[in-house]
């Protein structure tokens, strides 16, 4: 085996602030510990969590790098104690709960998956962040079964091209929001009965009008803000709203806990950094077995928007802040 250097390149946060904050630098090569493997990277993932953490609003988890980048795909070159089901020259996508934009990367053992079959470097860095998030929240905490209707807010972002395409995959009823009408369209394309534009028409009133009156069983919000009471009033009786993100901000005026009662609602929420290994372990097996042979057989597949260079991170994130783009935004190593 080649020899690793003890310097690699990477992008850190000179301080927190706008896209210029990303700045190249040189820092030692990570050693992994144990239960954990040391990555090349080949590619990885631009995610608004990377975004936030930039601003100075999400910092990264006690023990966590602080080197932004949630995702990766690359070749496996050291192995942490412990490590038996992997081995050097393996490839690899992984779930990393920071660390991602730089040369090497550990990443734990059990939240590594294999490229599938066929996929490039990037096209398997995009899938970790957005798979295993719209796997523990729509299928596991929100519980969608084929039948059900699902309303998928931020349809045309990498969180929402997956979601469509597991729902609709999976046999739901599925509707979405998206801002302007090419998005839409591309909602449409994925699987998604009727996209709608959430800047020109009332969600709420649409999907109560496709669903009889009814409402949706399960919406995937990251809006928040005043969305937060016309979701509630867009769900159907036994619904269930889960809550990603707060786009819009974690309040709403109007908010009014009665149609949770009159509606037996369940409203739940969630965020994916600061779970333990054991469970993202546990979604990172049931991906394998109920995504991964979707994603070979071609049924589902990561949308990618735009890729850059590794020093061009801040490109990246500009990109992601203009809302222009349509699924993943990505690094290349």
């Amino acid at each position: 085996m080649t020899s690793l250097p003890n310097e690699m390149t990477s992008v850190e946060i000179v301080t927190p602030g706008g896209p210029e904050a990303l700045q190249a630098a040189t820092i030692p090569v990570p050693v992994p510990g144990h239960d954990e493997v040391l990555v090349k990277v080949a590619a990885a993932g631009v995610n608004r969590p990377d975004v936030a953490q930039r601003q100075g609003g999400y910092p990264p988890p006690p023990g966590a790098p602080a080197t932004p980048g949630l995702e990766i795909a690359g070749e496996i070159v050291a192995l942490g104690t412990g490590v038996t089901d992997l081995k050097v020259g393996d490839e690899i996508c992984a779930l990393v709960a920071g660390g991602g934009y730089a040369e090497y990367c550990t990443a734990p053992a059990p939240q590594c998956l294999p490229i599938p079959a066929g996929y490039s470097m990037v096209e398997a860095a995009a899938l970790p962040e957005t798979f295993f998030t719209v796997w523990t929240n729509v299928f596991q905490r929100g519980a969608l079964k084929g039948g059900e209707r699902v309303l998928i807010h931020g349809g045309s972002s990498g969180i929402g091209t997956t979601a469509i395409q597991l729902a609709h995959a999976r046999g739901a009823r599925v509707f979405a929001t998206a801002g302007n009408e090419e998005k839409c369209k591309i909602c449409e394309d994925l699987g998604a009965e009727k996209a709608i534009n959430y800047k020109t028409e009332d969600y709420g009133a649409i999907v109560k009008e496709l669903t009889g009156g009814e409402g949706v069983d399960l919406i995937l919000d990251m809006v928040g803000g005043d969305y937060i009471m016309r979701n509630l009033d867009a769900l159907a009786v036994e619904g269930r709203l889960v809550q990603i993100a707060f786009l819009n901000g974690p309040k709403d005026p109007n908010f009014n806990m009665l149609p949770i009662m009159l509606k037996r609602l369940t409203v739940s929420g969630s965020t994916l950094r600061p779970r333990s290994v054991e469970q993202k372990a546990q979604i990172a097996e049931e991906l394998r077995q109920e995504v991964w042979p979707l994603l070979e057989n071609g049924t589902v597949k990561p949308i990618i928007d735009s890729t850059y260079p590794l020093k061009k991170a801040a490109a990246a994130h500009a990109r992601m802040e203009s809302s222009q783009h349509i699924g993943k935004i990505m690094l290349e190593v």
